[in-house]
Formats: C-alpha cells, sequence, structure tokens
C-alpha cells in the first residue's frame, strides 16, 4: 500500500482526504515513480469539485494531480530508456500525482537536470504542454498579436517565453501587481475588468490576431470574440461551460495529438539557458493538499503551487 489525498465525492476542497491505495504496478510502457513533488493545477479542483464530471468522469475514490517529479523505482515491460534510481518528471495519466506513488507513461517522462530543484520540476510538465498545445492550435504567426488572459499564472508565465521565441506578440492581462513581471517577460500588460476592450484598443490599434483565455474569470470570452472578430479565433483553457455557451474551442488536453515530449524540451532548453523564469506561488506539504486548493481556487495566482511528498 502506499499513502495519497483523495476524494470520495464532489465537493468542497474539505472532501480531501488522506487514503490508502494499493502499490501500483508499472505495465507495458510504464514506470513507477517515488513522487518528490506534484504539481497543482486549477483543473485538480474543478475535478475535485464536480465542474468537470461531464467532460472528464472519475471513478471514486480519486486521486488527483496531473504532474510531477520524482524518482523511478520499477519499470514495466520494453522500457529501456529507465532504470530505478533516475531522476524524472512528467505528465501523470488520468491523475494520481497526490500519492507517494505514481505510474507514468515512460515515453512522456524526462530526465531531470541534476541541479534542478525538485519545487521546480514539478511545475514545468502541465504548464509547458498547456502552453504549447495553446500556441499550436491558435497558429500565431510570427509578428502576430496574441492576448492572453490570466498572463501571469503558471501557464501564461511559459506561453509568454515561447511566444517570445517565436517572435509573437503578446499582450497580457493581469493585476497591477504583475505588470512589472510581464514586461520582464516581453508582454504588453492591461488591466483586466471593466474597459478592459479598450485599453487593449489603446495598445493594439491594428487589432488582434488570436485570444487564449488561460483565466476562465469573468465574462471574457464575448468580448475577445468582439476583439478578434469571430469565435474561431479565440480558445480557452479555463471555460468549458463558456466555451460550450460561445462558441469557443476549449482544450484541456484530451486532444489526439500530444506535445508533452516538444513542450517539455523547449521548457528545459530555457532552463539550461538559465532563461526559465516559472516562478513558484507556494509549496505545501502533501497534508495540506485541501488548503493548496483554497489557494488555487481564490485566483490570482503568480506562478505555480506544489505539493511537497516525499
Amino acid at each position: 500500500m502506499t499513502k495519497a489525498i483523495g476524494f470520495s465525492a464532489f465537493g468542497g476542497a474539505d472532501v480531501l482526504h488522506p487514503i490508502e491505495i494499493d502499490l501500483p504496478a508499472p505495465g507495458p510502457g510504464q514506470v513507477r515513480v517515488a513522487v518528490r513533488t506534484a504539481g497543482v493545477n486549477p483543473v485538480d479542483h474543478k475535478l475535485r469539485s464536480g465542474a468537470m464530471a461531464e467532460l472528464f468522469p472519475v471513478t471514486f475514490p480519486h486521486v488527483t494531480g496531473y504532474e510531477l517529479a520524482g524518482v523511478v523505482e520499477a519499470v514495466g515491460a520494453g522500457v529501456t530508456r529507465w532504470a530505478p534510481g533516475d531522476e524524472v518528471l512528467g505528465p501523470t495519466d488520468g491523475g494520481g500525482g497526490y500519492a507517494e506513488h505514481a505510474l507514468l507513461d515512460a515515453g512522456k517522462v524526462v530526465r531531470k537536470p541534476a541541479a534542478l530543484g525538485w519545487e521546480q520540476a514539478a511545475a514545468i510538465p502541465v504548464a509547458a504542454e498547456t502552453a504549447w498545445r495553446s500556441l499550436a492550435l491558435l497558429d500565431v504567426e510570427r509578428g502576430g498579436t496574441l492576448l492572453v488572459h490570466g498572463a501571469a499564472g503558471g501557464v501564461g508565465t511559459v506561453l509568454l517565453q515561447f511566444a517570445r521565441s517565436r517572435g509573437i506578440r503578446v499582450i497580457g492581462t493581469a493585476s497591477e501587481s504583475n505588470h512589472a513581471r510581464l514586461r520582464a517577460l516581453g508582454a504588453i500588460p492591461v488591466t483586466y475588468g471593466d474597459g478592459l476592450a479598450e485599453r487593449v484598443r489603446a495598445v493594439a490599434p491594428d487589432g488582434v490576431d488570436r485570444v487564449l483565455d488561460a483565466a476562465g474569470q469573468g465574462d471574457v470570452l464575448p468580448l475577445s470574440i468582439e476583439l478578434v472578430g469571430g469565435a474561431g479565433r479565440v480558445l480557452t483553457i479555463a471555460d468549458w461551460a463558456g466555451a460550450a455557451e460561445h462558441g469557443v474551442r476549449f482544450s484541456g488536453g484530451s486532444e489526439t495529438v500530444h506535445h508533452h515530449g516538444p513542450a517539455l524540451a523547449a521548457a528545459l532548453a530555457l532552463y539550461e539557458e538559465g532563461t526559465l523564469d516559472l516562478p513558484l506561488h507556494e509549496v505545501f506539504p502533501l497534508a495540506e493538499a485541501a488548503q493548496a486548493h483554497r489557494v488555487s481556487e481564490a485566483g490570482h495566482v503568480r506562478g505555480k503551487i506544489v505539493l511537497a511528498v516525499g
């Protein structure tokens, strides 16, 4: 058996509780990892609350957590690239990160650089993959202008760095306290809230080519459609219900095309260059996963929330 934090019914953060699960045995193409750290993402609390039950059904008790870093402990049949003792980071398949042990697809994990801290390592996989996937789906051309709602969060932070390397101009919405940070990452910051459309037009008089909603807060989708002239140029990764209502594309990572390989390679290349900027908002012990969810749900998170597991 191994220890985990899970939930047996949908509800608020208090439904999270310690559970014991069978020590997972790696199947063909899998590795079992002794988890050191796990990332906390908005999808975690949306699943826990039941808000995404229709889109991503779960079986109770469910252990969430979609990214982690740890040490390979066992490998399944056909796995030759990894061996016990290897330090890796990567995405989980269907959750399971809030646990002392978890299974990962051997083809999606990458080696953790020796100097990269465990906390930051667990913060990379979801943010990098989501940012890379979003840029791919939006197909923004070099020299184009992209508006990002929630640009100071984990995904937005990495996306700004990927976009800068591609020559894409980014306008990012954020609170004024995060404006200096967005400028440092190469973005043009604007304050969200009433009058947003006018502020965006003021800094982009030639218009906006694409919009990414990475916040899922407020009624930004109709405004975004207005700014770009059509729902087909808007993508949300945070508002499934709003996407359905307004005819906007939603991407939750369930597409058949996987972006983990190039996304993680690009993020770690930035790290090796010494330019990867992915701050940690707060690190909680695994036992305080409920509090980590409360902080995540409250919004205005700057960077990533991480759980220290082992």
